[in-house]
């Protein structure tokens, strides 16, 4: 990981607009680099519904790029025209297939997901019956059916910012009938991410 900072400039203006899910965690990062830069952030659940993900992401880069603000985009590739859309802006994004593989690195997320995890983050876990209910019109057969299909386990996520979500990430387990594991991860991971993210944006904007 880079060590050197990277402190944009005021007047680069900068925002980042993107998932909530680990919105604690990305500003502690913000913070702990002294970055300049504000925070736009959208409904952690969105990846469910891709068409308002869509909408409400190209709303919220219209609406910073209308004040005159340089953005770059904390998503993964949550859309399947996530790219062309970043690119239709003139912006980045965060590299990474998804929060998930930003927070755990590439090979810990491969190593889990191919022992059956299924990741589970503080924000997922307070609105999981309602989210998955929603997408599959209440049908509990069907829902756990599909869990059960892919996944052995449910790996509930605890970083230093988390909240004491046990009892949530246990009700979201039962629902779907999987057993429930922890894992506790540091930002080193997510750090990198950022950084590098951070990086290409100024360095784009200093090219022009």
């Amino acid at each position: 990981m880079k060590t050197i900072p990277i402190f944009p400039e005021a007047s680069d203006q900068l925002v980042m607009v993107g998932c909530s899910i680990l919105r604690k965690e990305v500003d502690s990062l913000i913070k702990k680099h002294h970055w300049q830069m504000e925070t736009h952030y959208l409904d952690a659940a969105l990846h469910n519904y891709i068409g308002k993900l869509s909408t409400e992401l190209n709303k919220a880069l219209v609406e910073e790029e209308q004040k005159g603000k340089n953005t770059l985009v904390f998503y993964g590739a949550c859309h399947p025209n996530m790219d062309k859309k970043i690119a239709s802006h003139h912006t980045c994004r965060t590299q990474g297939q998804n929060c998930i593989v930003m927070l755990l690195g590439y090979e810990h997320f491969m190593s889990e997901l191919s022992q059956g995890a299924f990741f589970l983050l503080e924000g997922w876990a307070q609105d999981w019956e309602k989210v998955l209910n929603d997408s599959f019109n209440g049908n509990l057969s069907i829902i756990r059916e599909i869990f059960h299909s892919s996944h052995k386990y449910i790996l509930a996520l605890r970083t230093p910012f988390s909240s004491d979500y046990i009892t949530a990430a246990e009700k979201a387990a039962a629902f779907v009938d999987l057993p429930l594991r922890w894992l506790d991860v540091d930002l080193q991971e997510l750090e990198a991410v950022m950084i590098q993210v951070v990086e290409e944006k100024i360095q784009a904007l200093h090219a022009q």
